[in-house]
């Protein structure tokens, strides 16, 4: 469908995208927001802080923005709950890409909002992943860069965001690793997490409990199909959190 009404976070961009269709529920655009993009390819340590900085936003009621690509997009929308994420989509909204990402989109367009710019029967090319991208920065308060190579769409994202004026985060890397985001610092155009805890605090309102249900049913070293059906993309916090481990498709506490 056709969102009948003006974003106002829209008229941030170069021009304001002429038709804007969606998927879900348009009440999660009322919400503060926070983009969260980087890697289709991030590291075991991107992973795991990724996944944490959506979580714990999430849980204080920021909705998460991203594209809904392989590596940290997927990421971002699964550990921000299906129910508090915004994916922008680089095609019509009647094709699922990427592929690999089917049924992470799916949950959005049921519990939370998918937007293209693109009619039904789109399919996504090289130029419709900029315009994409500058949607997934415009949404968002601010934008956070997990981790980047200096010539990618991550940083075609960043341009974006100088541009709006939008105040960047990233996660600090090693010497040779995400050289965009280590470009960034080094050029004073981004802002170091240092600490998740601290820096999540510092938004939406005050984290709610998270729940131990999930980790007194995994004491019963359920199968991970099960724990799939009845907790979700919870399954997968836990594990890229350290606080589960999953072998021969058996799931345990750490």
């Amino acid at each position: 469908m056709r969102v009948e009404f003006n974003i106002p976070e829209l008229n941030s961009m170069k021009k304001y995208p002429k038709d804007m269709f969606y998927k879900g529920n348009l009440e999660l655009l009322k919400k503060e927001k926070i983009s969260i993009i980087g890697t289709r390819r991030p590291s075991s340590y991107t992973k795991l802080l990724t996944a944490r900085i959506s979580s714990q936003l999430s849980a204080r009621g920021v909705c998460i923005v991203s594209g809904a690509a392989m590596g940290v997009d997927s990421i971002s929308h699964q550990t921000a709950g299906a129910n508090n994420t915004i994916a922008v989509m680089a095609n019509g909204l009647d094709i699922k890409y990427p592929s690999v990402n089917k049924t992470i989109i799916t949950n959005i367009e049921k519990e939370g909002l998918t937007l293209s710019q693109f009619e039904e029967g789109f399919r996504a090319t090289p130029w419709s992943f900029v315009v994409r991208n500058e949607v997934v920065v415009s949404l968002g308060n601010f934008l956070i860069v997990t981790e980047a190579d200096l010539k990618s769409g991550s940083m075609r994202s960043v341009e974006f965001a100088l541009k709006m004026g939008k105040k960047i985060y990233v996660l600090p890397h090693r010497v040779g690793e995400s050289e965009g985001t280590n470009y960034l610092l080094k050029n004073n155009s981004a802002t170091a997490i240092y600490d998740v805890e601290e820096f999540c605090s510092k938004f939406g309102s005050t984290c709610k409990q998270i729940s131990d249900d999930f980790l007194e049913y995994c004491k019963t070293n359920p199968n991970y199909e099960d724990a799939i059906k009845k907790f979700g993309d919870k399954v997968f916090e836990y594990e890229l959190e350290s606080k589960i481990k999953i072998i021969n498709n058996v799931i345990s506490t750490i």
